[in-house]
């Protein structure tokens, strides 16, 4: 690469103008960082190849993704003059052909840009050069996500022959660490096993023993305990990894415990603590092994992970399990526990099948279960059942009406459950471990394999992530209620509002009346039942003075989402911004949560700076916290100082910046779309 003079530049063949930026000081500073980056006017590349790598290897590093934008022919019909932009150039708009069903947008008009032009001696230049972004840059760290990158990986190994499994591996091995290479986990659907940073010897307890002290070293939060018997052979064995500890005080308030998993491969079954984060996806938050199921065995098991977590989840779902059950009324006497329904309703054949009507019976037993609204109403329509089929004297049936509090919806709706509640949270957890062990697995392996399974897990929250913030689903209507949730949520979640939004379409308020300080609607929905229509009422109560809402249907309450019948009524009430308790910080998207900063083993956290700065202010805040706790008045003096650091840092001019980038993000998002919004709630919610 070489810089051609003023006249060779003025020779080439170009359309192209010089367009002179006022850029702010912010990007200057920038600059003057990254100046050797920048691509300058009358920079030389010998190919055009060569050209566009740089630009790209440019936009990795600042925090964009590089594309060809247009090109245009001379009349020889050689191409002469090329755009590379920023791939958010070019005006927002979704493909989606269902109205209510949007996809996600990335475009918001981006002017960054270089142009480019072809020289008399086939070598290309740089012509034109247009640096602003009107979005927030990407971390550079976040470039492997890019679809060229993920493409072109895939080109290169196809070539050499190499299957995907093979090269995923061989990535690994090569970088040591995971931000280093650019395939994805879920680009190598085929790979099984993958390098492990320990080999052990035989599977035995001293040596799990040792591969756990060998994590607590690399983090003193990594935790684990060892049950042995009389003869110190393992009988139980708990550990959560540091991550997961803190990940708990972020999504630990619903919490499923699952023991089916490797009950039929091992002699000691696997036991996993599972929640549910920002984007919906599943997340470890303690594993162990087992080697009995009784009740002894359950409360050594959930007394450790308190332990270890310091605080009972509120709510936990299970299997049906009366030792279970047991344990976690001895450890967890306040948390609201509750059965999987799924596997409640997959017994029935097993239970029912001895019955000539079983498939009438099974018909009419989830419609009992599924549609009643109000505990009055099951009552009701449980005894009509079981006078009906004559099942008085069915044992099984007996004894879930006995525990109808513990599975039947319309009992545990009071609750908050994640969106964990209807679904099969339970069996999901198989795809944690699925490709990673198989039934010759030693336990070594498997206690090992842990360090995988984890790191796949975050990379996967990582690109969710990383795409809620690049990209947005379209609204679907002008409400600017619908935009406060778009600016809010993950792209998840807010798809769960839009849904619940579009299902307006169906509902209707049929009558309203007054009672003493709010409001009584009754709103239609035309529900689908079979191939026909049927209208059921639902109840919505409204305070005018709090703009508070509730519905009978509790999606809000047990799912955390807004349901339909309230968006109805808040929309005849002219209710455009609802209250800030009505969007859940759990499913916010600009929150920086602490776990992601802990440093783990089958992470990287530790080689960014940010990471190693993180780790360093950690090391003195503790040490701080130990010559301050001896007293009240030394304690309180840190205090005092921590809250005025903290003060400065929120109003010093970095966050500033922050704010002033998220702003010019929103309002080129409002702009391209149409639709009136506000970032203000999205502001005071932004942790730093």
């Amino acid at each position: 690469m070489e810089e051609c003079s003023q006249t060779k530049s003025e020779n080439c063949s170009s359309h192209f103008n010089c367009v002179e930026d006022n850029h702010s000081q912010e990007i200057e500073d920038t600059r003057s960082v990254k100046e050797e980056w920048e691509p300058k006017r009358g920079m030389i590349f010998d190919s055009f190849d060569n050209l566009v790598q740089y630009y790209r290897n440019y936009g990795n590093k600042m925090g964009f993704e590089a594309i060809i934008r247009s090109s245009r022919k001379g009349d020889d019909g050689e191409v002469k003059n090329v755009t590379l932009a920023c791939s958010c150039t070019g005006k927002p708009r979704s493909n989606s052909r269902n109205a209510f069903k949007r996809r996600p947008v990335t475009k918001t008009n981006c002017k960054a840009r270089i142009g480019v032009s072809i020289c008399s001696d086939g070598k290309w230049q740089i012509c034109s050069t247009v640096f602003d972004h009107n979005h927030e840059l990407y971390d550079p760290t976040k470039a492997r996500y890019f679809k060229k990158y993920k493409k072109r990986k895939h080109e290169v190994n196809d070539r050499a022959g190499v299957r995907p499994n093979q090269k995923f591996n061989s990535l690994l091995v090569e970088t040591g660490v995971v931000e280093n290479f650019q395939l994805l986990r879920k680009d190598c659907r085929n790979y099984i096993e993958t390098v492990r940073r320990l080999r052990l010897s035989a599977g035995d307890a001293s040596a799990i023993q040792k591969y756990f002290l060998k994590m607590q070293i690399e983090n003193s939060d990594f935790f684990y305990l060892m049950d042995l018997d009389e003869e110190g052979r393992l009988k139980n064995v708990l550990w959560v990894d540091a991550r997961s500890r803190a990940a708990f005080k972020e999504f630990g308030d619903v919490v499923t415990f699952d023991t089916t998993y490797l009950t039929n491969k091992y002699d000691m079954p696997f036991v996993a603590f599972v929640g549910v984060n920002h984007h919906g996806h599943l997340m470890l938050l303690g594993c162990g092994l087992i080697s009995n199921k009784d009740t002894k065995t359950f409360v050594w098991l959930f007394q450790s992970w308190l332990t270890c977590m310091s605080n009972p989840p509120k709510a936990i779902i299970t299997n049906q399990d009366e030792a279970m059950q047991n344990a976690i009324g001895i450890v967890f006497p306040d948390t609201r526990h509750r059965w999987c329904l799924w596997h409640i309703m997959k017994k029935l054949f097993e239970k029912l099948k001895g019955y000539c009507e079983y498939e009438y019976i099974k018909f009419s037993l989830q419609n009992v279960v599924y549609d009643s609204l109000t505990q009055e109403e099951f009552e009701e329509r449980w005894n009509r059942f079981i006078d009906k089929h004559n099942l008085h004297n069915d044992a099984w049936l007996l004894g879930l009406y006995n525990e109808r509090r513990r599975w039947v919806p319309t009992f545990v709706k009071d609750t908050f459950w994640a969106g964990m509640s209807v679904t099969q949270r339970s069996e999901s957890i198989h795809a944690f471990f699925d490709g990673y062990i198989n039934a010759k697995t030693t336990l070594k392996q498997f206690v090992e394999q842990y360090e995988n399974v984890l790191h796949d897990k975050v990379e996967k929250e990582r690109e969710a992530d990383f795409k809620s913030f690049k990209s947005w689903i379209p609204c679907i209507s002008t409400y600017a209620i619908e935009k406060q949730f778009q600016d809010a949520y993950t792209t998840t979640k807010f798809k769960e509002f839009q849904q619940e939004l579009a299902a307006k379409l169906y509902c209707e308020v049929s009558s309203f009346k007054e009672i003493d300080s709010f409001m009584e609607f009754i709103v239609e929905e035309d529900v689908m039942v079979g191939e026909s229509h049927r209208r059921v009422p639902f109840v919505v109560f409204f305070d005018e003075t709090t703009r508070d809402v509730r519905c009978n249907c509790r999606l809000f309450e047990f799912r955390g989402i807004l349901c339909r019948h309230a968006i109805v009524v808040l929309i005849r009430k002219q209710i455009f911004h609802v209250p800030e308790k009505y969007i859940l910080r759990r499913w916010r998207k600009n929150i920086n949560r602490c776990y992601t900063k802990v440093k783990i083993s089958y992470d990287s956290w530790s080689t960014n700076l940010e990471g190693q700065r993180f780790d360093q202010l950690s090391s003195l805040f503790n040490t701080v916290a130990d010559l301050a706790s001896n007293n009240e008045d030394d304690c309180n003096m840190v205090i005092e100082m921590i809250n005025d650091m903290k003060n400065k840092l929120m109003s010093n001019e970095i966050v500033g910046k922050i704010y002033k980038k998220l702003n010019m993000s929103a309002n080129s998002r409002t702009n391209c779309e149409g639709v009136d919004g506000t970032l203000k709630k999205v502001k005071g919610e932004l942790v730093i």
